[in-house]
């Protein structure tokens, strides 16, 4: 189990009982749009699905994918993930999602900057990296702002929804990580 904790979040391993939160806020077009491993519409069923995904991949240390839960109560708003875990290259790839009525509340970036704590402090990475699917401006911003540097473009390189997307990779070394 890992638990997380942050000023207004707590970042934390699923529970079953954590389906309700996580498909009442990734069942939105505007997250599924440049969410490579979401569909819209999402069901129930999905969320279930990828709960009991989450805890597999957490007994074998392949990816922690934690949701963000609001201090106030136990809703999931979104999930902040360390996923391809390679131990050794001691490197992972970061992905996160986070409900519409959430964004630009300095949410996704405190969760950010948490898990890459979590990364370079308790797994002992030395590189965290991220896609973001180009034009999603938004997502690289955060990346940015959280210190990530800007390594390249790969030409049309991912598929979703009929249509071709370039991607755009970040990444961050455990000696550029400064606590935000």
């Amino acid at each position: 189990m890992v638990k997380l904790t942050g000023e207004k979040i707590i970042l934390r391993t699923l529970k079953e009982s954590d389906y309700l939160s996580i498909h009442k806020n990734v069942n939105d077009r505007a997250i599924a749009r440049y969410t490579l491993r979401i569909s819209y519409p999402n069901t129930k069923k999905h969320s279930k699905e990828f709960i009991k995904e989450t805890r597999k991949n957490l007994r074998k240390k392949t990816a922690y994918e934690l949701g963000i839960q609001l201090k106030e109560n136990s809703d999931i708003i979104g999930i902040m993930s360390l996923m391809n875990v390679n131990w050794q290259d001691k490197n992972a790839e970061i992905g996160y999602w986070i409900g519409k009525k959430f964004w630009r509340k300095g949410i996704a970036f405190e969760a950010l900057n948490l898990i890459l704590e979590f990364g370079f402090k308790k797994l002992k990475l030395k590189r965290i990296f991220a896609g973001v699917l180009h034009p999603n401006k938004k997502s690289a911003n955060l990346l940015k702002k959280a210190g990530f540097k800007f390594e390249g473009r790969l030409k049309k390189t991912r598929y979703k929804d009929k249509k071709w997307f370039d991607e755009l990779m970040y990444a961050m070394l455990k000696e550029e990580f400064t606590t935000k």
